[in-house]
């Protein structure tokens, strides 16, 4: 049995329903470009396809090749004659040669087939196709659809644009601009913010009193200690060969005086000499007191209860100190104070008695409130490399988080002034070093 004939005209339409879901399955404006002008030929044949955005200087695409050469003289004349048609076909229309300039036409017949269609696919968007067999009616009511359908697919793929603000008329502006000048006068209270740590308050220092070598560390960091009891031991060794030495001078000049005082009963010249060797004696002795002094000297004990404030044992074992070198501190947990480095860049006007909000690094949540007590006259450099002044305040109330060596940060109030001069402060302050105005 002989199959019956296909129509041709339910292919073209299956083939319209196939393009057109293609096309709306495309992810890009560049995919897209790409499809209409390569695969649009499987509806209806054609030699060669452009792809103009209105208003470009620019073709987007061109059959045949993955994107046309925007510098080649072709694509620049055909953008020309592409701004001209736009003019006079807002509508899909047949191109002819016949209607151009003699030089356009010469252009056409050297580049192009004979027979040219004007798609457009919306109003930004127009798809050009030409080949040697004029256009039927029928191809043109096709193309129509498809168009359609690639205008719909190309705006779908358009990047979203915001809303344009409303613009603002003349006496909307004047009167934000009154409020804006307004907000600038409202008085604010001006504060900083600066890294701070609990500090020991009037701690003791253990100083070395005497050249010596560090032999021993009693005690540990931060180890709590009586009055009296022995932290430091310094290396002794010396001081007690000198000792022994002088011990023996004195038992040799005390048996000088004694047997000088034996002869001096009968011999003038030994009661002579008597004085003499009861001055050396005297000296001898001296020097071991002297000396049993220094070695008791060598054993540094805590001046007052406390705790021990040093970072580490290592770090002092074997060091050598010099008279009055501080090694330690020792000072009561319960005794504290705030501790303040303010960068000499953001430093503002202080008092004594201003306010700080202390918040420590391990309770940020909570706040600790404390008075300002000294400031320092000039700014220092800090272990950090930075100029800051050195602050110290008093805690109002004791706490228990208020631990020697705790950090966190100080937010330090300080005079009220306008807003609009403390957000230009920085501002001003930089243009002044820039200008060298002072």
């Amino acid at each position: 049995m002989q199959a019956e004939p296909i129509d041709p005209r339910l292919v073209m339409l299956s083939e319209l329903v196939q393009l057109q879901s293609r096309a709306r399955a495309l992810g890009s404006l560049n995919e897209l470009a790409f499809f209409m002008v390569n695969e649009t030929h499987r509806l209806l044949p054609y030699r060669q396809a452009l792809l103009w955005e209105t208003g470009s200087t620019r073709l987007r695409a061109a059959s045949g090749i993955q994107a046309p050469d925007h510098h080649a003289p072709f694509c620049q004349e055909m953008v020309r004659l592409c701004q001209r048609w736009q003019q006079n076909h807002g509508q899909p229309q047949r191109l002819e040669s016949r209607d151009l300039e003699a030089t356009d036409r010469a252009f056409w017949q050297e580049y192009l087939p004979e027979h040219g269609l004007w798609l457009p696919l919306n109003a930004n968007v127009t798809l050009l196709l030409w080949r040697e067999t004029p256009w039927r009616d029928e191809e043109l009511r096709l193309l129509q659809e498809l168009a359609g359908a690639y205008g719909h697919c190309w705006q779908s793929l358009q990047p979203q644009h915001r809303l344009r603000p409303p613009r603002l008329t003349r006496k909307r502006s004047l009167v934000l601009a009154a409020a804006l000048i307004a907000v600038l006068f409202i008085p604010v209270r001006q504060s900083v913010i600066a890294p701070a740590f609990v500090a020991a308050r009037h701690p003791a220092l253990l100083r070395a009193p005497l050249s010596g070598v560090i032999d021993q560390v009693v005690v540990q960091p931060n180890q709590a200690v009586k009055k009296g009891e022995v932290l430091v031991r310094l290396d002794a060794r010396e001081l007690q060969n000198q000792l022994e030495r002088a011990r023996q001078q004195f038992a040799s000049s005390d048996a000088e005086f004694r047997q000088a005082q034996q002869q001096a009963l009968s011999d003038d010249d030994a009661k002579a000499q008597l004085a003499v060797l009861s001055s050396r004696r005297e000296s001898s002795r001296a020097d071991v007191s002297y000396l049993q002094a220094q070695l008791a000297r060598s054993e540094l004990t805590a001046p007052r209860d406390g705790i021990a404030l040093f970072d580490d044992v290592s770090d002092l074992v074997g060091k050598t100190v010099s008279p009055g070198e501080r090694i330690m501190q020792l000072a009561d947990p319960h005794e504290t104070e705030l501790d303040i480095e303010l960068p000499a860049a953001d430093a503002i006007a202080l008092q004594p008695g201003a306010q700080v909000r202390l918040f420590l690094n391990v309770a940020p949540d909570s706040s600790h409130a404390a008075t300002l007590e000294q400031i320092g006259w000039r700014a220092a450099l800090t272990p950090d490399n930075i100029m800051a002044y050195h602050l110290r305040a008093r805690f109002d109330k004791p706490d228990a988080l208020q631990q020697i060596g705790l950090k966190g940060s100080a937010k330090i109030y300080g005079e009220r002034t306008l807003l609009g001069a403390w957000l230009l402060r920085k501002p001003w302050a930089a243009l002044r070093v820039w200008l060298g105005v002072w």
